[in-house]
């Protein structure tokens, strides 16, 4: 279990609430505006009303004390700038902050925090990404470099075990799980075969899977 911060009530702020409170995890919410820290309350151990560009209000939370302060501001970029300030004059020990545009994200690195939230970036990319091609399911970014996919097998897999197909040594391909009737398997061994209508979690560079998959 950790300890959170969260600055920022708003609907993004909200639906992080929601689901840290859902991995049990202890929360401090806090927003300027009542009614949104009302409607966190059943989401947080504690919750308060308040401004954390005043120096004051903020050191009286302990905010050294947390595992992690997340900044997720949407309304007043200027609040959240001056926000992330503080917490690293005052010693937070991890900040991550929310950016709207390329250019908040490089001031908010710039002024203290250790982590950028880049949402509307961030979800432009896997929905870009996601409906370039039908055999895409799901996928997750990991750096420049490495994604992890959820794709439909080739018609050529079935029937071919992870041994005979060679993803590893012709690709760099890793396989993490097979998905069958909607039960995913990750307990892979070289003998693991494909079935009619196996969907494949695998990690690998970008590059390689589209040329793997033919993408």
């Amino acid at each position: 279990m950790k300890s959170f911060l969260l600055i920022g009530l708003g609907s993004f702020g909200n639906h992080i609430a929601r689901e840290l409170y859902d991995l049990h995890h202890q929360i401090l919410a806090v927003d300027t505006d009542e009614e949104k820290v009302q409607r966190a309350l059943p989401y947080a151990t504690d919750a308060q009303i308040g401004d954390t560009t005043d120096r004051t209000f903020l050191k009286s939370l302990g905010v050294q004390n947390f595992d992690v302060c997340i900044v997720t501001i949407g309304e007043n970029f200027e609040s959240s700038i001056i926000t992330v300030v503080l917490l690293k004059e005052l010693g937070a020990r991890k900040i991550i902050a929310r950016a709207s545009h390329g250019i908040q994200e490089r001031l908010l690195l710039h002024n203290g925090a250790d982590e950028v939230i880049y949402p509307a970036k961030q979800l432009a990319a896997w929905t870009a990404i996601r409906c370039s091609s039908d055999k895409i399911l799901d996928y997750t970014e990991l750096d420049d470099n490495y994604s992890i996919y959820e794709l439909t097998i080739p018609r050529e897999w079935e029937g071919q075990s992870l041994l005979q197909l060679n993803l590893r040594g012709k690709y760099g391909i890793n396989i993490l799980g097979i998905r069958e009737n909607g039960q995913l398997n990750m307990d892979m061994t070289p003998e693991t075969s494909f079935r009619k209508d196996n969907s494949v979690l695998l990690l690998g560079p970008k590059t390689s899977v589209q040329k793997c998959f033919k993408l």
